[in-house]
């Protein structure tokens, strides 16, 4: 058994967000991505085909949902359920200071809030975060 460590938070975005799949199956993907300024292009929505629990670690965003009429303003520890095929738009990530989210992909219709709550939790208490 080998362990791992999370990729350094000082990815450099200059060239656009950096994605780094931590761990991957055939029911789930699980990434980070680190944000610096990065934002959907206006007009555009991002709908993914796999359910997707996103987990802001650090910096701030706003996800626009289609329907809506305002973003959801994410902070540190904020966390968001996005169900499969749901249109959204990231409006703003800090352009100052790195966003770092984890983001879990699922393609189970079983992988429900509580699987993802206690898969996090084992993460970090693998991690000691």
């Amino acid at each position: 058994m080998k362990s791992d460590e999370l990729p350094s938070g000082s990815a450099d975005t200059a060239a656009g967000e950096v994605y780094d799949t931590l761990l991957e199956t055939e029911s789930f993907k699980l990434e980070r991505i680190v944000s610096s300024g990065q934002c959907t292009p206006e007009g555009e929505w991002l709908q993914e085909s796999t359910g997707e629990w996103v987990l802001l670690l650090s910096g701030v965003a706003d996800i626009l949902f289609e329907g809506d009429e305002e973003p959801l303003q994410l902070k540190p520890g904020d966390y968001v359920h996005i169900p499969a095929h749901r249109r959204h738009r990231v409006v703003r990530t800090d352009g100052e200071a790195k966003t770092v989210w984890m983001a879990l992909h699922y393609r189970s219709k079983l992988f429900v809030r509580d699987d993802v709550g206690k898969l996090v939790t084992n993460i970090f208490s693998a991690t000691g975060a």
